[in-house]
């Protein structure tokens, strides 16, 4: 039996010809994760048995009948004779499909769209193949997580979502294949159309600012449109953390012109792109009352360093709604900050590759949400992984954990760290994610994920191993230092330099306000003393790694950074801060912004 579809036709009605309701997609996910094992089973039959005979398959799976096999036995065999893989080992087979290959290269339905990754992990973009599937489950994912939401939260029908969403502009290959980020697709599918009229809550701005291709003028009118149907709008939403963050520190510097352009209901002439202008201009009409009493509202939130800005601009507004975990978790203050105790929900847990997970309790704390892996996205495959014991100084920068043979999705058990593998409908198969990925519990049989880590080590030397977690452990514990000095981290990165003899990390800190240089020394000794990883404390006692210097940035380094990567494809919806980097711009960058830097004294 075939795991059970969620159907978003817009002709399935029920409840008087209105769409699905909530009631019905709680019961479709309650239905299969309940039997989320053998509906795992099923949905590798069903790719497996979608794409037999395509050239990257055919090594491993070409002499078997498949086609005859019943799911357990594919499983089996695909499990026992198709190796794990990482992206790179992909990269061949999307370069033919992108250069004009058409043959079943990867999956047997010809692939005309490719998805970038925004490369702010690796620090270059890679290819991922995106089809109608993935648009579907993207559809799915947020149907499903709204339906949860609003159990806790109920929004009016018929509001505003102020979204700060961004599409990048797309190419095409050689092939002629569509090139774009993955949420570039997706805003131009009719899924995101689909997606508003079934869930009954519309976006403030028209398609033509989403898609504009310019993230200054569109957060522009973002805010502007977002300022004008305020009164309705009922949750703030980003695809990342930063991208309310960045979102409403541009609002602080704009929003006199905001208020002008409400009043007059004009449109400032920093919107040059004409389809824009006229998309916006023919939304807004001139309203003074509703300006003026925004100008008031800016007035009072400027004395208090625009705390409770939500709340005071939006006042019927549930909560913000956004990726709030790893790379994401430094933006949470600034967000409680502006939010003044409206509720901050984390969005649901996926890749470019694939959907993973759901978060199916909104009421959690970012810090603690965790996700219900939806078992028709994918085949999910679990590697065990073991932290290596503290005396193993191996230098190899990959042998950061122990780990043991992949497990699916019904063996893994609570308490444990893995790395999830991904078999896709899109055509990747076994391919490693490099998420590291706790078991908190289970959503009846399938299990809830709590997001560590990318695995990657991100800073050592030699033999110390840091990673992402660590880092941001850290700067948190320099960062309240800072704090009760009445000044703020901004955003912060690092770089492991071994240029020189020894090497040492550097911390790269944008502030806002001022700090007297003691305590930029004290927060920089402070770092420094809590790096806890064995290998980085001998190397320090050892002066085999030197002391850690802790650079200040001038006010918008952060912001050159993010301009680099939108101007080389990335979209502002889709991009992370580079928590370490060895790329020779960022570091240019970096450098040239440097005003201050501070060498640790710890271990002296």
């Amino acid at each position: 039996m075939e795991p059970p579809v969620l159907s978003f036709n817009s002709n399935d009605t029920t409840n008087n010809g209105n769409c699905t309701t909530d009631f019905d997609i709680i019961t479709w996910f309650e239905d299969v994760s309940k039997n989320a094992g053998s509906v795992q089973t099923q949905t590798l039959c069903k790719i497996l048995k979608q794409n037999y005979g395509v050239e990257y398959l055919k090594t491993w799976l070409g002499s078997y009948n498949i086609s005859e096999m019943d799911a357990c036995a594919l499983e089996s065999l695909f499990t026992s004779v198709v190796p794990l893989a990482s992206h790179a080992d992909f990269e061949p087979y999307i370069q033919k499909i992108a250069d004009g290959d058409t043959g079943p290269i990867l999956t047997q339905q010809p692939i005309t769209t490719l998805s970038l990754s925004s490369g702010t992990t690796e620090g270059r973009q890679k290819f991922v193949p995106f089809t109608r599937h993935s648009a579907q489950t993207t559809l799915q994912t947020i149907t499903l997580a709204a339906a949860y939401r609003s159990r806790v939260y109920p929004t009016r029908e018929g509001g505003r979502i102020l979204e700060f969403i961004y599409s990048s502009n797309q190419f095409k290959t050689k092939g002629g294949l569509k090139v774009g980020t993955a949420t570039t697709h997706y805003y131009a599918s009719e899924e995101f159309k689909t997606k508003q009229e079934k869930t009954k809550a519309f976006t403030c701005s028209p398609y033509e600012v989403i898609s504009g291709g310019d993230y200054k003028q569109s957060t522009y009118c973002h805010l502007l449109l977002g300022l004008f149907f305020s009164d309705h709008v009922e949750f703030i939403s980003s695809a990342f953390a930063y991208g309310i963050v960045q979102a409403f520190c541009t609002f602080e510097e704009v929003w006199r012109d905001l208020c002008n352009d409400i009043r007059d209901g004009t449109l400032s002439s920093r919107i040059m792109l004409p389809q824009m202008r006229e998309a916006v201009l023919g939304t807004i009409t001139s309203n003074p009352s509703l300006a003026s009493k925004l100008e008031e509202a800016c007035l009072e939130l400027e004395v208090v360093d625009w705390f409770g800005l939500v709340p005071k601009l939006w006042p019927n507004a549930k909560y913000l709604y956004s990726i709030m975990t790893g790379s994401m978790q430094p933006y949470l203050k600034k967000l409680r900050h502006y939010a003044n105790g409206v509720p901050l929900i984390s969005a649901d847990y996926g890749s470019t590759e694939s959907w993973i997970g759901v978060n199916v309790d909104p009421c959690l704390a970012p810090e603690k949400v965790t996700f219900a892996v939806v078992p028709t996205f994918s085949y999910f495959e679990f590697i065990p992984l073991y932290y290596r014991q503290k005396q193993d100084f191996s230098s190899v920068a990959d042998h950061d954990f122990m780990e043991d043979e992949p497990i699916p999705l019904s063996q893994v058990k609570v308490g444990q760290e893995y790395e999830i593998a991904l078999t896709t409908f899109t055509g990747l198969y076994r391919c490693r994610l490099g998420d590291v990925v706790e078991v908190a519990g289970f959503h009846n049989g399938t299990p809830k994920l709590n997001f560590i880590c990318r695995r990657k080590l991100i800073l050592t030397v030699n033999i110390d191993k840091n990673t992402e977690r660590d880092l941001q452990i850290v700067v948190e514990k320099g960062s309240q230092l800072l704090n009760k000095a009445k000044a703020e981290l901004v955003d912060f990165t690092s770089h492991a330099d071994v240029s020189n003899n020894p090497g040492c990390y550097v911390i790269f800190w944008e502030i806002k306000g001022e700090a007297e240089d003691k305590v930029l020394e004290a927060c920089c000794r402070e770092m420094d003393a809590a790096f806890v990883d064995h290998g980085y404390v001998v190397a320090r006692k050892t002066s085999s790694i030197g002391p850690l210097l802790l650079c200040i940035v001038e006010r918008g380094t952060f912001k050159k950074i993010l301009d680099y990567f939108v101007e080389n494809g990335a979209a502002l919806g889709q991009f992370k801060t580079p928590r370490c980097t060895n790329n020779p711009v960022l570091l240019k960058i970096l450098s040239a912004c440097t005003i201050k830097t501070f060498r640790s004294t710890a271990y002296i």
